[in-house]
Order: C-alpha cells, then structure tokens, then sequence
C-alpha cells in the first residue's frame, strides 16, 4: 500500500546570503502564496534565530510542498515496525 506525506519547505536567505530552510510536517495543504509569505516575513521579522552568529531566516525567498510516496512491495512486519521504518528514511 502506498502511504505519501506532504510536508511545507520555506526557504530563506540567512546573514550571509546562503539558503536556509524549515521543513513542517503536517502542515495543511491549502495555503495562499500570500498566507505563506506573510508567515515566512513574521518570522524573519522576529529575528530571534541564529546559529554560530549568523542571522537564520532573513529574507524570505520561496515556500514549496513536498510530496513524498512510500510503496512498499512486501512487508513481514507488523504496521508499527513499517511506520517506523518509514521514519527513518
């Protein structure tokens, strides 16, 4: 049985104009570019996140939805020990 995620990557442009990204799961699947966008400008407004003293998040530069389609073609196990399999692909 096929069992596919989706999840949201916001991307961004950190202090030194490298891309940074945040990837959430479960997120819904029916946001605006302008919802998005507005989200992604909060949280670069905050400017509370920084790793080795460098801005993460500053300027935001695209969002996208990933989808991801798992197929098994057998399994022996029991649908907990395939769940957690998949988990850590």
């Amino acid at each position: 049985m096929a069992k596919t995620t989706k999840t949201l990557k916001l991307t961004f442009l950190n202090g030194k104009n490298k891309k940074t990204s945040v990837t959430l799961g479960d997120a819904m699947d029916n946001f605006t570019a302008e919802q998005v966008r507005g989200a992604m400008t909060t949280i670069a407004s905050a400017n509370v996140f920084e790793k080795d003293g460098v801005k993460n998040y500053v300027t935001p530069q695209y969002a996208s939805y990933i989808e991801r389609t798992v197929s098994d073609i057998f399994n022996d196990g029991d649908a907990d020990q395939a769940e957690s399999a998949d988990e850590q692909d």
